[in-house]
């Protein structure tokens, strides 16, 4: 069982984070705070930012926000994207993040990508000491693959630490997680946010009707989402989703929320209007029966093994 994260006031995690990603960005000040409001109207108290997004706007924005009612919060962000894993340099982006937030104290830092080049007891040693200042409450990783974490939680063993939460991708086209990451958090009680619910957008249905997004403008998002099969299963979705009368992106973040995995994933928007249907996945009970369906819309991950046969 994974554990739960609770903010200063002893709030357990809402089922749902935030990701602030657009926030002085796609997104300007008044969008910002319109999505924060739509959010904390919606029970949502976990925020999620980091060091690189817009240039340090998001964390400046988002710290203005969550001020009146810090202790309600759980607020994360992250380091160590540019510049490498080393103490250094994660010492010098974390204490930029606690300026822009305007914080002593940030409830979750993560490690934002694996780098190959730091060893960890470099950076987990950093985030140690971070931890016993009182400037940090849990810690946590993104981007990682499961024979990495598994060597974090190694490493931070030693330190008398735990890793708290991990950041996967993971949605009805990228379920990659399901083969060892989810079920290696589940067996670790590592809590599981998982980022980008509605497939960079393409879950949503936009893009088969002529829409604009990161799949049109950033070309990453292009190739993660380039494969054939992929834009078929968004349309597929889509007309489940007319069938059901329901948004395809509110059953695109609730299949996601209703792993047996228990994840909370991260939704985000450039607009309140736009944020409406993922947050209104949050009062979507999914049945069995239309989670198994849609399930069926993409391809399941092969496991772990060759051994096939045992998963039959």
């Amino acid at each position: 069982m994974t554990q739960t994260l609770i903010s200063l006031d002893g709030t357990p995690a809402s089922t749902f984070a935030f990701g602030a990603m657009q926030f002085g960005g796609k997104a300007d000040v008044t969008q910002s705070r319109a999505m924060f409001d739509a959010c904390r109207v919606s029970g949502v108290t976990h925020f999620d930012t980091a060091h690189v997004y817009t240039d340090g706007a998001s964390e400046t924005l988002l710290g203005d926000m969550i001020r009146s009612e810090r202790e309600a919060i759980l607020v994360a962000s992250k380091v160590g994207y540019s510049g490498g894993a080393g103490a250094q340099n994660l010492r010098a982006q974390f204490d930029v993040s606690r300026q822009r937030l305007g914080q002593d104290m940030i409830d979750i830092l993560y490690l934002h990508r694996f780098d190959p080049d730091v060893d960890l007891h470099e950076s987990l040693g950093c985030l140690a000491e971070m931890k016993q200042a009182g400037q940090i409450r849990y810690i946590g990783l993104s981007n990682a693959a499961a024979w990495q974490v598994m060597k974090a939680v190694s490493v931070a063993a030693q330190f008398d630490l735990t890793i708290d939460i991990l950041q996967p991708m993971y949605n009805l086209i990228k379920r990659q997680a399901e083969v060892e990451i989810l079920p290696m958090c589940a067996d670790q009680g590592i809590a599981v946010a998982p980022y980008s619910p509605l497939g960079g957008g393409m879950l949503t249905g936009k893009y088969a009707q002529g829409g604009t997004g990161r799949l049109s403008e950033d070309h990453r998002y292009a190739a993660r989402y380039g494969l054939d099969w992929m834009p078929e299963t968004a349309r597929a979705l889509s007309q489940l989703a007319d069938e059901v009368g329901v948004p395809a992106a509110t059953l695109a973040v609730a299949w996601v929320a209703a792993s047996p995995y228990s994840p909370m994933p991260i939704i985000s928007a450039r607009t309140a209007e736009q944020l409406v249907p993922s947050l209104a996945a949050l009062n979507f009970d999914m049945p069995g029966e239309l989670y198994n369906r849609m399930s069926a819309l993409s391809p399941t991950p092969a496991p772990a093994t060759d051994r096939i046969e045992e998963q039959l």
